[in-house]
Order: structure tokens, then C-alpha cells, then sequence
């Protein structure tokens, strides 16, 4: 556990799944970032975790997206190599002797389904909100894109994962960029999806031992897409993606920020370095044993 400010900060690996390793890197040569990012299988898939944040205060247990979700067909949950055989988010959120009910935020980086297949669940034969209690958060502009995709991304988005959170009139929408709650901001990115949402979490009294945490979602999904030109396939527009790595990067380097890489299956987070061939993770961290 991390603290910044007043918040208490957690992660839960909700499972790990796979994606195939050229899509993930998109140009990049396959001898170049299986240095990088190693455990291909056979299909040529890499493992990828489904890494969420718990953020909690005297008054709020919240979470950041909520992974793949347990509404898979078999075939489907074979060809992500998605673990379908117990609830990952009971089992996670059990460790902090928590349970669904419990959580009163859940904010949404963006509406593909490895980010929030686990907003809804079936009960009684009926998607309901997993989270009974809690209010959840997106971009209003990555819903209306979600609604309207492109033949490109539009396997990504399922509308079983956030209706019936509209449906039963929990989300709610974030507009740009600006904090949330006090003390976490969401920075809207455009290069993968129409705003998505990263999430920095700080002390704005700098009184913190590490007083800045960024979760940059899938802009860096693993610390193997640290440098620059590490950009996916999967990006709807990889040169805006580009500008805002030359953008963030940078930043996150200069101001000594925790990154925290939802997707690898690996490593938790860690702080960058920069040599003469550009940034990389200078040293691992481990936010929770």
C-alpha cells in the first residue's frame, strides 16, 4: 500500500488475459519488443493483467475500471485466454476485507471491455451494476464514441458492459480534464479511444512520500511501452497517441511520478529513467505485496 495525501492506494490483479503481441506493439519489429515483453505463446498472444486501483479514505472505497468481467462464452474467454474459472473481483476485493457492496466510486478510463466488462453481472438472469452502491464515471465523449465506433474498435465496445449502468442511472460523466474528487484528476487522452481517462492521484501539500501516482490505462498499458515510438496497433490514431506519449512521458520523468501499468503481466509500476536512447523504467515498484 501507497499513501498520497488522503487516500490509501491498493491494486488488484483481476485476472490476467492475452492479446497478440504484434497488435500490442503495433510497428515495432517482434525481435525488438520480445526483448522487452517476453511469454508469447503459440498463437503469438502475450499475457496482460487486468491491474485496477482501490482508493480509499475514511469515507470512499474507489475503484479504477473493473477488468474483463465474468459474462464470457467459453469460446470467447478461450481466444482472450481469460482465466473463467472463479469471480476475480470477489476474490480481490476480499483481500481488503471488502465487498461489492462496499465500493461507492467506480471511475471508467474508457468502455473497452477489458476495462469495464466487470462494471455489470448477470443476477437473477438480469445485468445489473456489479457494484450495488456505487456511482460510476466516464467521459460523456468516450460514451458517445462507444455508441458511434469505428469498424476498427467496435469488437471493443459491448453494450452489456455500461447500459445497464445507465439503465439504473449510476453513470454519471466527466467532462475534460480536472479533478473528480479532491485530489484525483482525470487527464483525457484521445490516441486510443476518444477520451479515455487517465487517473493522477496527488497531494497538492507535496507533504507525501511519493506524492504523485498516474494509472495511464492503455497510453502505457506495460512498462515495455515506455519508449516513445512503443505505440499499439490497437490505437484508433497512433500518431495522436504519439504526441501525447511526447507530451506525458516526459512529465511523468521530470516530476518523479509512480506510473502504474494496468495491462503487465509483470510489473506493478515503477519510476522512469531517460538515457541516450530515450525513457525506460529506471526502477520497479510494488505498490501491494
Amino acid at each position: 500500500m501507497i499513501k498520497i495525501g488522503k487516500y490509501n492506494i491498493n491494486v488488484i490483479n483481476l485476472g490476467n488475459f492475452a492479446l497478440d503481441g504484434g497488435a500490442m506493439f503495433g510497428v515495432v519489429p517482434k525481435n525488438l519488443w520480445q526483448r522487452a515483453y517476453q511469454g508469447t505463446d503459440e498463437l503469438n498472444r502475450i499475457p496482460l493483467s487486468t491491474r485496477i486501483l482501490l482508493i480509499q479514505n475514511e469515507k470512499q472505497n474507489i475503484l479504477v475500471d473493473t477488468g474483463n468481467g465474468m459474462k464470457w462464452s467459453a469460446k470467447i474467454a478461450d481466444i482472450y485466454k481469460i482465466d473463467y474459472s472463479k469471480d476475480e473481483i470477489d476474490l480481490g476485493l476480499a483481500k481488503f476485507n471488502l465487498k461489492k457492496s462496499d465500493i461507492t466510486d467506480v471511475i471508467l478510463t474508457h468502455l473497452h471491455f477489458d476495462h469495464c466488462g466487470g462494471a455489470t453481472e448477470i443476477l437473477n438472469d438480469k445485468l445489473v451494476p456489479t457494484f450495488p452502491n456505487a456511482k460510476y464515471y466516464v467521459q460523456k465523449q468516450q460514451l458517445d464514441w462507444a455508441n458511434n465506433p469505428t469498424l476498427k474498435d467496435k469488437a471493443s465496445f459491448m453494450k452489456d458492459n455500461y447500459q445497464p449502468l445507465i439503465d439504473n442511472n449510476v453513470l454519471n460523466f466527466t467532462d475534460g480534464k480536472g479533478d473528480i474528487f479532491e485530489g484525483i484528476e482525470v487527464l483525457p487522452i484521445d490516441g486510443h479511444t476518444k477520451h479515455l481517462q487517465m487517473i493522477r492521484i496527488y497531494d497538492k501539500n507535496n507533504q507525501s512520500e511519493i506524492n504523485n501516482l498516474i494509472y495511464t490505462a492503455d497510453l502505457v498499458p506495460t512498462s515495455a511501452h515506455i519508449p516513445l515510438p512503443y505505440v499499439m496497433g490497437y490505437d484508433n490514431f497512433p500518431l495522436t497517441t504519439l504526441e501525447e506519449k511526447f507530451l506525458y512521458i516526459p512529465k511523468i520523468h521530470n516530476e518523479n511520478w509512480l506510473i502504474c501499468f494496468e495491462h503487465d503481466a509483470f510489473k506493478q509500476a515503477g519510476f522512469l529513467g531517460m538515457n541516450e536512447k530515450g525513457y525506460f523504467l529506471e526502477k520497479e515498484f510494488i505498490i501491494t505485496e
